[in-house]
C-alpha cells in the first residue's frame, strides 16, 4: 500500500447493528468489503465487538489511493443494490479520516 502521502485516504468506520442483526451485519460487510480492491483500495484492519453499551459491532480501517478511489467505492452500484439490506441490518455508521501512528 504505497502512494503519495498527501493523496492517500485512510478511513475508520464504526458500524452498529440493529438488535438481533449482528450476524447479518457481518455477512453484509463480507459482501461489500470485497468491492474495495476494484477501487484501488484495501481493507487494512477489521475487528468485531459484542456491541454492548453502545459500542460498535465492527471497526474497520480502509486505505484508498486517493479521494476519487474512495468515492468510487462509496458509489459502487453493487453496494447501491444492497442498500435495502444495509438499512435493515445497520443501525449506525460513523466514518472519519485517521492516521496510523
Amino acid at each position: 500500500m504505497t502512494d503519495e502521502p498527501d493523496s492517500a485516504v485512510l478511513l475508520c468506520c464504526l458500524l452498529g447493528a440493529h438488535p438481533g442483526q449482528e450476524a447479518a451485519l457481518s455477512d453484509h460487510q463480507n459482501c461489500v468489503l470485497a468491492f474495495i480492491p476494484a477501487h484501488d483500495g484495501a481493507l487494512v484492519q477489521r475487528a468485531r465487538s459484542d456491541g454492548t453499551d453502545g459500542q460498535p459491532n465492527e471497526v474497520q480501517i480502509y486505505w484508498f489511493t486517493n479521494q476519487a478511489a474512495f468515492e468510487g467505492y462509496r458509489d459502487d452500484p453493487r453496494s447501491t443494490e444492497l442498500s435495502v439490506q444495509r438499512d435493515r441490518v445497520i443501525a449506525r455508521t460513523e466514518l472519519f479520516p485517521v492516521t496510523i501512528i
